[in-house]
């Protein structure tokens, strides 16, 4: 009996250990110190509560006359989780090419693609995305394109990334607009890690 609540005492110390060096407690604003916005910061330490796991996804929709990847099998690692970035490479069934990035710099929050070769090489399209625009919440934001990725015709000029945690964090959402128009939508299952 006191072996058995000895045990349970270890492992309870050193769950809460782990979690709190990983930044997991909503609570614990311990990421992203640098960011201006609180509620870029909020969004910030709600995003690496993923940290360390891995979610499975689907598209939910892709615009007419683009390459569906309904029959895909989507994964998002949420791997790196540090006061100024989160890292969570999304795979699609074997490309494993694609990484995105939630940055804070200059005290703001910054989401880029990372696309790679399976050498680690840059693809010619990457590091596109944009900085929030100060209209999003402490579960979603919008990320317009910024000047890198307009200069360098990475994406449509009028291009926005939405990504979104459900507030009772069951899904995380990431989706493409072009202006008003949707463009491509995957969501993933927070619930159920892999």
């Amino acid at each position: 009996m006191k072996r058995t609540f000895l045990i349970s005492l270890v492992v309870l110390i050193a769950g809460s250990v782990f979690m709190n060096s990983c930044g997991l407690r909503s609570d614990d604003p311990t990421l992203g110190t640098e960011l201006t916005d609180p509620t870029e910061q909020a969004f910030f330490n709600n995003l690496a509560q993923l940290c360390g796991h891995s979610y499975e996804g689907q598209q939910e929709y892709m615009r007419e006359g683009r390459e569906s990847w309904e029959d895909m099998y989507f994964v998002m690692h949420v791997t790196v989780c540090e006061n100024d970035s989160i890292h969570a490479p999304f795979h699609l069934d074997d490309d494993h090419s694609r990484t995105w990035m939630f940055l804070v710099e200059e005290g703001r929050l910054r989401f880029r693609h990372d696309h790679r070769d399976p050498d680690g090489t840059p693809q010619r399209s990457t590091m596109y995305g944009g900085y929030a625009d100060g209209n999003g919440s402490a579960f979603k934001q919008y990320f317009p394109a910024d000047d890198y990725t307009i200069d360098n015709r990475l994406s449509s000029p009028n291009s926005v990334w939405i990504v979104e945690l459900a507030e009772d964090m069951s899904t995380y959402s990431y989706s493409l607009h072009a202006g008003d128009t949707k463009i491509f939508k995957a969501s993933f299952d927070l619930e159920n890690p892999l």
